[in-house]
């Protein structure tokens, strides 16, 4: 018999399942930058420029923000080399974004200002617009149609 109290074993099993799905978030995250860094520089300029920046909005930009919103809404930290991840993710996501515009940029942007205008707008493509400018909003005044 161990002398270990039995508490501590769910203790320990609970460390072990939080260092595991931390360990798979940070898998999961490195790869938001991989595929990221990929799109950036396999680039092809798209015969349908709208078609495929949503494809790069919803298949790519929104995973990111959607696992920062998640993990800040459990409280969850990011390591050093996470944080670095997503911001990298988000950043190559928002230049593919403006590049199918024919908009050569170097965002430099933090996930939680991306988070925060999607919690305000509940729509990656406005939040990617409001971030690049992208493609660029209307002048127009009312009186101006």
């Amino acid at each position: 018999m161990s002398d270990r109290p039995a508490d501590t074993e769910s203790v320990d099993e609970t460390t072990e399942t939080r260092r595991s799905s931390s360990d798979e978030r940070a898998r999961e995250i490195a790869g938001f930058a991989k595929a990221a860094r990929e799109a950036r520089e396999s680039f092809e300029p798209p015969e349908e420029p709208d078609e495929q920046a949503m494809a790069y909005l919803e298949d790519g930009l929104w995973p990111v923000i959607d696992t920062y919103i998640d993990a800040r809404a459990d409280s969850q930290r990011f390591s050093p080399a996470e944080s670095r991840d997503l911001e990298h993710a988000l950043n190559d996501w928002l230049a593919v974004y403006a590049r199918c515009y024919d908009v050569e940029m170097e965002p430099e942007f933090a996930v939680l200002e991306a988070a925060e205008l999607f919690v305000s707008t509940h729509n990656i493509r406005d939040t990617a617009q409001l971030l690049t400018d992208v493609p660029a909003r209307s002048t127009r005044r009312r009186g101006d149609w």
